[in-house]
């Protein structure tokens, strides 16, 4: 099967957890199910790392360039500050899906940026844990 990684940022662990009336009471593991599902389906492995540090995300971008065929990145916080992982990300030649259960747009002003964004193929928020299903669609399209 051909490989997507699917990148989570810090506290997405908390997930169901922490602020359920933002996030809801799903959790990462739902989430991931569900995009590992939607992956089966289409043909394709999809493979998720959890990491709550910015270097341990950019360690696994750098490793997933001779590895996996698309990203899907949820970077939490680091959405908005994240330099090196926006570095990493325009180094990877293959389709990055940046993804948000939320609408950052919707939130606190110094969410409404995105470093991210502008090294993504496209950008997937607001859908809740639909949007991780919407997120493996889009890699797939991607790379047809």
């Amino acid at each position: 099967m051909k490989p997507i990684l699917l990148i989570s940022g810090p506290n997405l662990n908390l997930l169901g957890e922490r602020e359920p009336e933002i996030y809801g009471e799903s959790t990462l593991s739902d989430y991931v199910n569900l995009a590992e599902s939607t992956a089966a389906e289409l043909g394709y492995e999809l493979i998720h790392r959890q990491y709550n540090d910015e270097g341990s995300i950019v360690e696994e971008i750098h490793a997933a360039r001779s590895t996996y065929q698309g990203i899907v990145i949820n970077p939490g916080a680091l959405t908005h500050y994240g330099w090196s992982i926006h570095d990493a990300l325009a180094a990877y030649d293959g389709p990055v899906v940046e993804l948000h259960i939320s609408n950052p747009n919707a939130r606190e002003p110094w969410r409404h940026t995105s470093v991210v964004a502008p090294v993504a193929t496209g950008s997937i928020v607001g859908f809740g844990g639909y949007g991780y299903k919407l997120a493996v669609h889009a890699i797939v399209d991607a790379l047809k």
